[in-house]
């Protein structure tokens, strides 16, 4: 057997120190996880011994450890220099005649076995692999290169000298340097493999995990056009979707959310001598669509799980889709990132002062860092960035690593979550924002700014440096009460992170939120389309891009916001309260002032109930009911609680829970549960009679408050008098409290109350209340001082019986 080359199937996970990570992985799969369907393009790996005995054959090992003892990698210039004049000896040498020998009959061997058409060449990747690489502890991600399209044997000789040149990249050289790894004792290996025809069809990357919380329900999945580079070095905006690994299992609806990128570029097969592949523009039409199907999707992330059960850990896998369909897996390597963060121990940064947002795009780890910006045009002025610096650029690829470090933010105008430069960037701990599509134009050179990835998955890029804070929390065993602690939540691109404060599941999951964000436009719009003017409708069509009609996108949209909250939480109970918007907040979306009336007082004008039960927005109402039956039914995720809000009498109470049962969500059936929000007056003295509709009350402190005290809390000229723990309001949250545990009926709490004041979730726990929902940022603290209070209580109780 030749110690030269290895074919791929002959390869094995614990081949890392002959073939490096990328190739032993690749054999990994192909001889353990082809039967099980994972199809792996095959080939054959070089050796790290034959790299070795290549430097040796030409006397380079003494040579550039030479050049590298003592290279200041922070030293930018140097750095370049001596990087580009090792690469250059490489690519000067000739491979061993036994090398050579053996991969040229290794070529012959997969020409005989190619079953292309007649007039078409052989053609293959030449992937580098290191043998300090995809390690469970160490990415090395995009450090070496990899070249597509490669045809005839001349080309595959050359690009394999390049490909060992290219462990001397500046970038990789800096990079061993800092995880503090030995430049000698770091070999390549390259891999030559069948190249995927998707330069007709699409590709990507996914993760077994969230990259940014950690989450590990869902797979992660980003897909453009075109050959997977362009998605892997950052240069496109590519479509992004999650997918729920339970709902999956049980082969029901599992996409939980899709993001329309801009892929503007893509890149194809090159027919020219000098070149094996090119970038091209992607058609206008091709942009507005999604470039996989959901079917494509639950493909996709069947494989993802497979790998991820078989390695026993998150894994970043590449695939290729062909244009017949075909899915291929081109990598697999260890996550190194996400699940490796310390859940002991909650770090959560947040903003303490407003700002003007400039330019947004996808938030890259969860942190902020604010500075004077440098507008970079090119890596030749890297050298500019000092410490502490926000870099502002087109796009950046692992090359701009020895820089990265410095920056104490990175705005992109292109590029993905799932990117190298992204990897990069969470392994240093810099939040990043990228594919913000106008950054470099928007924002000038020397500008103070703001980045903030602390707001979900959009990050925020704000004139000027803001204030802001760093919680730091031992997410320690929480004391254990009479009563659940659950968290509210608004922001479905907050969910995963949330998951993992402390809790007892979701009290109050708000509609209005993914409404007025991810859709913006008035139900009745969408509905009526056709009667709409053309510049709104306009509007409607660049914004339901990529979805069926406008009324599938806002169908969609509210099932994947929803899903995603459910999903995070699963399984512990979720309440989603269906919309409250008033009439002037209708109003503001795309198309709202033609359906909306003009109120004087809109805190108690056409809202909740109200408005479900009124014939000119029963469509609208019917709408949200199918969202939630399919989240419900589809999805299968049951642990979904619905709750109506803002009834004011029980004949409201009886029509809206017949329209729920004649749009699919009758209460009890499948186990589904209905609760209503007690916010009025009226909830609380007519409580035994509200309870024969609803299986418990969730309590609106803030709406009960005002109603009770007749005053507008936002009004400065009274709002010094609200206060949830007036007497008054207490006597009808008592009652309320009473009723429900009489009637052995949940009753919880999702006002801002007991977030605000800790003694006043004491005073609840105290009469008996089932839940109490807090802000994300004081579940700890309330959860830990209710227990404090708790054990002393119970001291108190034993000191007396002594």
């Amino acid at each position: 057997m030749s110690t030269n080359i290895i074919w791929f199937e002959k390869l094995g996970k614990n081949d890392v120190e002959i073939v490096g990570g990328k190739n032993a992985s690749l054999g990994e799969m192909i001889s353990k996880l082809t039967k099980a369907g994972i199809r792996v393009p095959n080939g054959f790996a070089t050796t790290a011994e034959a790299f070795r005995r290549f430097l040796e054959h030409n006397s380079l090992e003494q040579r550039i450890n030479d050049e590298l003892n003592g290279l200041d990698v922070n030293d930018v210039d140097a750095l370049q220099k001596s990087g580009a004049k090792i690469r250059q000896w490489v690519v000067d040498s000739p491979l061993q005649d036994d090398l050579e020998k053996d991969i040229i009959a290794a070529w012959e061997v997969m020409e005989e076995g190619f079953n292309g058409k007649e007039d078409e060449e052989l053609s293959v990747a030449v992937r580098s692999s290191a043998t300090a690489e995809d390690l469970p502890e160490a990415s090395f991600a995009g450090q070496q290169e990899t070249y597509l399209n490669v045809r005839g044997i001349y080309s595959v000789l050359h690009y394999i000298k390049e490909v060992f040149a290219s462990l001397y990249n500046d970038r990789a050289i800096s990079y061993r340097v800092h995880q503090n790894f030995a430049h000698s004792e770091v070999a390549l290996s390259a891999g030559i493999q069948h190249m995927v025809g998707s330069d007709k069809g699409s590709s990507g990357v996914m993760f077994t995990l969230d990259t940014e919380s950690g989450f590990r329900d869902v797979v992660f999945i980003t897909a453009s056009y075109g050959l997977g580079e362009t998605v892997v070095q950052g240069s496109v905006n590519p479509d992004e979707y999650y997918v729920h690994k339970k709902s999956l299992a049980a082969d029901r609806l599992s996409v939980l959310s899709r993001k329309l990128g801009s892929k503007e570029i893509k890149m194809i097969y090159s027919d020219k001598l000098d070149e094996t592949t090119q970038i091209v523009p992607v058609e206008t039409s091709q942009q507005q669509q999604f470039c996989l199907t959901d079917e494509q999707l639950h493909e996709l992330a069947h494989r993802a799980v497979i790998i991820e059960k078989h390695y026993r850990r998150p894994m970043d896998i590449e695939w290729a889709l062909d244009s017949a369909g075909l899915l291929y897996i081109v990598q697999a390597r260890p996550e190194t990132v996400a699940s490796r963060q310390k859940v002991q121990v909650t770090e959560r940064y947040k903003l303490t002062q407003p700002g003007e947002v400039i330019t947004s795009g996808r938030a890259i780890g969860k942190k902020i860092g604010a500075g004077r910006t440098r507008v970079i045009e090119d890596i030749s002025e890297m050298d500019q960035v000092q410490a502490g610096d926000v870099l502002v650029t087109d796009m950046t690829d692992p090359d701009w690593e020895p820089v990265m470090k410095r920056a104490a933010a990175i705005i992109t105008n292109r590029g993905g979550r799932t990117c190298h430069a992204a990897i990069i960037a969470r392994e240093l701990g810099i939040p990043a924002i990228v594919g913000c599509g106008d950054a470099t134009k928007i924002i000038k050179d020397d500008q103070p700014v703001t980045a903030s990835c602390a707001e979900g998955d959009t990050g925020l890029v704000y004139r000027d440096i803001l204030d802001f804070d760093i919680e730091t929390s031992e997410n320690m065993n929480m004391p254990s009460l009479n009563n659940k602690m659950m968290i509210n939540v608004g922001n479905p691109g907050r969910a995963f992170d949330f998951a993992s404060i402390p809790n007892n599941g979701v009290g109050l999951a708000r509609l209005e939120f993914i409404i007025n964000n991810s859709i913006g436009i008035h139900p009745k719009a969408l509905l009526e389309f056709n009667d709409q003017e053309a510049d709104i409708q306009a509007e409607i069509v660049k914004r339901t891009a990529g979805y069926k009609d406008p009324v599938s996108f806002y169908v969609n949209k509210l099932v994947e916001g929803i899903s995603t909250i459910v999903a995070a939480f699963s399984p512990k109970q979720v309440i989603v309260r269906m919309s409250d918007f008033k009439s002037n907040e209708y109003a503001n979306m795309v198309g709202g002032p033609r359906y909306e009336p003009d109120e004087e007082n809109p805190m108690i004008g056409f809202r909740g109930a109200s408005r479900y039960i009124a014939e000119d927005f029963r469509d609208c109402f019917e709408l949200e009911c199918l969202a939630l039956k399919t989240v419900y039914d589809e999805m299968g995720l049951t642990n979904l609680t619905i709750m109506v809000p803002f009834v004011r009498t029980l004949e409201e109470a009886e029509i809206v829970i017949r329209l729920l049962a004649e749009n699919g969500l009758e209460r009890g059936n499948n186990g589904l549960k209905i609760i209503m929000m007690c916010e009025i007056p009226s909830n609380a003295i007519l409580a035994e009679e509200f309870l024969e509709y609803f299986d418990g009350f969730s309590i609106g402190s803030n709406d009960m408050t005002q109603l009770t005290l007749g005053l507008d809390r936002d009004s400065g000229l009274v709002s010094h008098l609200f206060y949830e723990q007036n007497p008054a309001v207490k006597k009808l949250l008592k009652g309320v409290i009473e009723t429900c545990r009489k009637h052995n009926k949940y009753i919880g709490i999702c006002g801002q109350g007991p977030s605000d004041y800790p003694e006043f979730a004491l005073w609840l726990v105290e009469q008996g209340i089932s839940s109490i929902s807090l802000t994300p940022d004081s579940v700890v603290q309330t959860w830990q001082y209710l227990g404090k209070q708790q054990d002393e209580t119970l001291s108190e109780k034993s000191a007396e019986m002594n």
